[in-house]
């Protein structure tokens, strides 16, 4: 059964890797900026439409993944797996100042590196605690082949 605590930290949860996703794009612009248009894009690089829609869905089930884990005890019970996804998150966020804002290609790519590890992290520590909150993970790292 729903309750009042449930709807708000669902919203809550959903809401924060979405407002930080779109907060990210503040700092440089995304995949709509001159210079991103202009770089060498591999081949398999889906259209500009594609990514508002897809980031969007990875944010919503980002967010309905950590509520899912969350709801077993809150940041008490759960503190590694929450702490590893608001690391991931924060890097998430980094990385779209640093590849879209400062244009440091180099830096992203590391960057991009070390999320890979954090969001693999993050997956790990919530399979054990919900495996659907896991499962939700997975298309957020292939994401970032693009």
């Amino acid at each position: 059964m729903w309750n009042l605590w449930d709807v708000g930290s669902l919203v809550i949860a959903v809401g924060l890797p979405v407002g930080v996703g779109f907060a990210g794009t503040a700092f440089g612009g995304g995949g709509d900026s001159e210079w991103y248009k202009e770089l060498n894009k591999p081949p398999w690089t889906p259209p500009g439409w594609v990514f508002p829609i897809m980031w969007t869905t990875l944010y919503i089930l980002m967010g309905v993944s950590s509520w899912l884990v969350y709801k077993e005890g809150g940041f008490s019970a759960q503190g590694y797996p929450l702490g590893a996804y608001i690391f991931q998150l924060a890097l998430n966020f980094l990385w779209t100042p640093i590849f879209f804002g400062m244009h440091f290609v180099g830096y992203g790519l590391i960057e991009i590196i070390i999320l890979w590890f954090a969001i693999a992290l993050t997956i790990y520590l919530f399979l054990p605690v919900n495996p659907i909150a896991a499962y939700l993970l997975i298309p957020y790292i292939g994401w970032y082949v693009f």
